[in-house]
């Protein structure tokens, strides 16, 4: 299985936005491409582990709405 592809938009609680794969810094003041490669890799590192995080959430849901399992080892 492949590592989760973050979401292009806003990142969680931050002033970063990632379009058409930039990063940008966004208030209301305008906006500011980040260029800087440390702060862009740290970035994408936060990004992938929201969207690893986001998918282990969605497989516990889906997990939750499967029926259980049956269980042999019941009493007769």
């Amino acid at each position: 299985m492949s590592a989760p592809t973050p979401r292009p938009g806003r990142l969680v609680r931050s002033p970063a936005v990632l379009r058409d794969g930039q990063w940008w810094l966004v208030s209301e003041a305008g906006s500011i491409p980040a260029t800087t490669p440390t702060f862009t890799s740290v970035l994408d590192g936060f990004a992938h582990a929201v969207a690893a995080a986001d998918q282990a959430v969605d497989n516990l849901r889906a997990r939750q709405n499967e029926p259980p399992a049956s269980d042999t080892g019941g009493q007769q």
